[in-house]
């Protein structure tokens, strides 16, 4: 069985064991042991135990040797210019900010297209402490695709899995978006993830590109996205 075979069968079997421990069919010492157990059995490696699977993509942390597959994509003007930050030079540039997501980004996940786990296509994250944050209990979504992939959904598909894994994992209670005026993908992206619109700030600084921009909010509370997926 291959890797990614491997780990859809192991996320089946965890979503199984998550559920008996919600509605307190296991104990926490059963659910941990078995666990253990599972991963044991399934020689699941460390960095495979936070990846997020959805019907075509999966998502998991940045590694140093991505730097390649990121630059590919990310230092084309149309990718960068748009969300705010400048196309990157050279692989090296890519591989500085891959360590800079390994390091103080936590929720930073490659997007990687099922049956190619191993060149990511484009970047996503639920940022915190951002300006937009109002508590402990709020972050913020931020992402990125490679040109050659857009118009296909697979932005909001990657922000559906994230936003529920905030949510229903990470616990927060509200998580917000933004985009700058003019950038109507990551608009319709949002739109159908399920965020609102909700203020335009105008004269925002964009600190990498030396220059103000309009900006728009969009929120998407917990309580909107349980009735949207009820």
């Amino acid at each position: 069985m291959d890797k990614e075979k491997t780990l859809e069968l192991f996320y089946k079997q965890k979503e199984l064991l998550d559920t008996f421990l919600l509605r307190d069919a296991i104990s926490k010492e059963q659910y941990e042991t078995s666990l253990t157990g599972l991963i044991t059995k399934m020689n699941i490696a460390k960095e495979d135990l936070d990846i997020i699977i959805t019907s075509r993509l999966i998502l998991r942390k940045w590694r140093i040797e991505d730097a390649p597959s990121m630059f590919k994509y990310a230092c084309e003007p149309e990718v960068g210019l748009p969300c705010g930050w400048k196309p990157h030079e050279n692989v090296q540039e890519s591989e500085r900010i891959i360590k800079a997501f390994i390091d103080h980004h936590p929720y930073c996940y490659a997007i990687c297209l099922r049956g190619d786990i191993e060149h990511p296509i484009g970047s996503i994250e639920l940022n915190l402490h951002t300006s937009l944050c109002r508590s402990e209990d709020e972050c913020e979504l931020g992402y990125w695709i490679g040109k050659p992939y857009w118009g296909n959904g697979f932005l909001p598909e990657a922000g559906k899995a994230l936003v529920k894994y905030g949510f229903e994992v990470l616990k927060y209670n509200a998580i917000w978006c933004g985009y700058y005026e003019g950038n109507n993908k990551s608009k319709r992206a949002q739109e159908k993830i399920g965020f609102v619109y909700q203020r335009t700030e105008e004269n925002t600084d964009v600190p990498q590109l030396n220059e103000k921009r309009t900006a728009n909010v969009s929120l998407l509370t917990k309580e909107r996205w349980v009735s949207l997926n009820s």
